[in-house]
């Protein structure tokens, strides 16, 4: 079960992909980690505010923040155009893959939101398109 399965997570997803200003002069990156709550339950960490084309990750030792698993990753890719990828890039990629806190078998990804896509960054590298991002987000 992929956590896009829960309204409130993808929700926060589009939230997110809002608050990034896509296409504007002061775009930016956001992002987070969806976390499993005791109960059993979602819940979505923000990270600091990204750049225009990058975002810092704050620590995350043995999958976790507090005592909360981490269960998938996000950031948005917020500027279309030929200056700018949309697919997950190399960093990215690498970011995901080479992490040893993120290797844990309930983590089941990083989801990059762009434009038009959206991608998951699997655990071993693999990158996955997931589908359109106006309809897995409802956007209007």
């Amino acid at each position: 079960m992929s956590v896009l399965n829960d309204d409130s997570i993808r929700e926060l997803f589009r939230l997110a992909w809002s608050e990034s200003q896509a296409g504007k002069d002061d775009a930016h990156e956001e992002g987070g980690f969806v976390l499993c709550n005791v109960d059993g339950s979602l819940a979505v960490e923000r990270w600091p505010r990204g750049a225009q084309n990058e975002i810092f990750v704050p620590p995350h030792p043995n999958g976790k923040r507090g005592d909360l698993t981490i269960l998938a990753t996000f950031h948005t890719h917020p500027n279309p155009g030929l200056d700018y990828q949309q697919e997950p890039s190399l960093t990215d990629i690498r970011a995901v893959r080479d992490d040893p806190h993120l290797s844990h078998s309930e983590y089941e990804g990083e989801y990059v939101i762009a434009a038009e896509s959206i991608y998951r960054i699997e655990r071993d590298g693999r990158v996955e398109s997931i589908g359109k991002t106006h309809s897995l987000l409802h956007l209007d």
